[in-house]
């Protein structure tokens, strides 16, 4: 096959891949981020507000994974998950936030098209596996309010890594099935992405193969992800309030409910803004409501964790103390 590049335009950055196939079509080999506002009042004022989201970001999860590390009362499963928990949100974030950041400032945000794909690989794997350690991480109340007196044995150190260990294998898996639907699309003409990011849904629209497949792949692993994920959370929720409507003291309620809020706050963010934004198809969704979305789960939740896990947490508390003194 013999391949061709040319320009078709000096003034656009579009460009396309020529082959002498039967179809004849002119291929994309570079992208362009439309950007999360068009409005250029409000690039520098974006830039600024969400440069502060990603140093608060960085700055709660490097320092909690720092202090979980050298602190020897924090080496607990719960905090073995928290730790993991972190590493994701700081992968996560770092995927997209710099090149939402670059589009504020850039005349013309551009991403070759393998690079998007790659982009879209990293940011599938570290989501899917957020939404799974969070489940995870439901197994730890479940087990210190319910089973309290088997805890030692029940959150053995190879079960907690066994359950991390599949939490990777998950977000690794769901993003290599959505990659390879995605490598088998063909591109031609269009290349503006209306995003900040390379998303499946604004990226199959620019598609000129057909992406019924695709969207329907999209749909059946968010539903079935959305399952595997909140039944388990779920059920050990049920066993939980179960257990704590039976503890009699009003205190030792309040300290039940205290242990798992953070974690249910955390789960109703994520997943509802994930479930919101991708259980629909690509053709009926708005591309404003996508974005709101996923600012929220992409930039707003990473920097959330790490202070929600913290600041309400006595035992992080008294570490960072014991730091300070050191």
């Amino acid at each position: 096959m013999l391949q061709i590049v040319d320009d078709i335009d000096s003034d656009s950055h579009f460009k396309f891949q020529r082959t002498t196939d039967t179809e004849n079509h002119s291929m994309v080999i570079d992208f362009i981020f439309m950007g999360l506002t068009e409005q250029p009042e409000l690039q520098l004022t974006l830039l600024l507000f969400f440069l502060q989201i990603c140093i608060i970001s960085m700055m709660g999860n490097v320092g909690l994974l720092l202090l979980i590390r050298t602190s020897s009362q924090l080496h607990t499963a719960m905090y073995y998950f928290l730790s993991n928990l972190s590493f994701i949100d700081l992968c996560f974030s770092s995927v997209i936030t710099p090149k939402m950041l670059v589009g504020f400032e850039a005349e013309k945000n551009i991403i070759c098209y393998s690079g998007c794909l790659t982009h879209f690989f990293f940011f599938c794997t570290f989501g899917i596996a957020d939404c799974f350690m969070l489940t995870a991480m439901a197994y730890d109340p479940y087990v210190a309010i319910c089973s309290s007196l088997t805890y030692n044995s029940a959150m053995f150190q190879n079960i907690c890594f066994l359950l991390v260990i599949g939490v990777y294998t998950m977000g690794v898996f769901g993003a290599i099935t959505h990659i390879t639907g995605l490598a088998r699309l063909s591109f031609c003409r269009k290349n503006v992405i209306s995003h900040y990011f390379c998303d499946i849904s604004p990226f199959l629209k620019l598609s000129c193969s057909i992406t019924y497949i695709n969207e329907l792949l999209a749909i059946l692993q968010v539903v079935i992800t959305s399952l595997v994920i909140t039944l388990p959370v779920l059920i050990s929720y049920t066993f939980i309030l179960s257990s704590i409507l039976r503890i009699h003291s009003a205190k030792g309620r309040s300290k039940a409910f205290s242990t798992c809020g953070s974690h249910l706050a955390s789960v109703a963010i994520l997943y509802g803004s994930i479930i919101f934004m991708y259980c629909q198809p690509a053709s009926n969704s708005n591309i404003n409501e996508q974005k709101m979305s996923s600012v929220i789960y992409t930039t707003v939740i990473p920097m959330l964790n790490p202070w929600i896990y913290s600041l309400r947490n006595k035992d992080v508390k008294d570490a960072l103390r014991k730091t300070r003194k050191d």
